[in-house]
């Protein structure tokens, strides 16, 4: 892209409304200065137009998103069916597992969180829509870098595969050679490597053309299951799952023949 297409204004608005997060709910100023390496004149010009278009409210020196933030996300459901083709599949996985049932597609070097039902809280994060987790570390993530472009793969390695856990694959060889095999088995089981008792197996939803849009998963412990159980008897059902969203989504028996599968 031109430089000159770039709307720095637009970049630091947005910059704004991601610092609010679960450390900061409601911020002062200053505190936003800080988390985005603004300057305190452009934070508060920035705040006050956010505050001016309904997102963002002041109260008492201290700032908060509005409900209408949620606007944006609803937006982006409804102007992708995938996310309504696969909530009644979402609902069947997670009651034929009794595990939370995820969907999540690649942003940058993230896996987001775009549908989910939630069964009971696994990690010490809270995990909703819109959450993003490093792709390096989650089945899901393994799922859609298997059959991303190889510069995809490439500049995810050159950022790094920080070690989250012992059990974290950092080696970037080793990290290729992963990412081979769920292209082989087509699906994905990842212990403990994002945080320690989570284990989380995913499988592929394709579009009308075999392009891999989104990953299906389920998640569990190692206090409820284990890496041989989810792949006997959890593996099956989801690649079965994932099949139909990708059918409901226009793809094909035959183009599964042909070598998308």
């Amino acid at each position: 892209m031109d430089e000159r297409d770039y709307i720095q204004s637009i970049e630091r608005g947005f910059a704004v409304l991601l610092a609010f997060d679960e450390e900061r709910v409601t911020p002062t100023l200053a505190e936003l200065a800080a988390a985005t390496g603004l300057s305190r004149p452009a934070v508060r010009r920035i705040l006050l137009t956010l505050q001016r278009l309904g997102y963002v409210a002041a109260n008492g020196g201290r700032w908060s998103l509005t409900p209408r933030v949620l606007s944006i996300g609803q937006h982006y459901a409804a102007s992708h069916g995938m996310i309504e083709i696969a909530q009644p599949h979402l609902l069947d996985l997670s009651t034929r597992t009794a595990e939370s049932a995820s969907l999540a597609a690649l942003d940058g070097h993230h896996a987001v969180y775009v549908a989910r039902v939630p069964v009971r809280r696994i990690m010490s994060i809270n995990v909703s829509v819109g959450t993003r987790l490093p792709v390096h570390a989650t089945s899901m993530g393994r799922v859609l870098l298997a059959w991303a472009p190889d510069a995809v793969v490439d500049e995810v390695i050159a950022q790094g595969l920080p070690e989250l856990t012992k059990h974290t694959v950092t080696d970037p060889a080793e990290f290729r050679g992963a990412l081979r095999q769920v292209r082989s088995d087509g699906w994905s089981i990842v212990a403990e490597e994002l945080e320690i008792g989570l284990l989380s197996v995913s499988a592929p939803v394709r579009d009308r053309s075999g392009e891999v849009v989104a990953a299906l998963a389920s998640s569990t412990s190692v206090g409820r299951s284990t890496v041989e159980a989810l792949r006997t008897d959890v593996v099956p059902v989801l690649v079965e799952t994932a099949a139909r969203i990708s059918a409901d989504l226009g793809h094909t028996a035959s183009a599964r023949h042909e070598g998308f599968y």
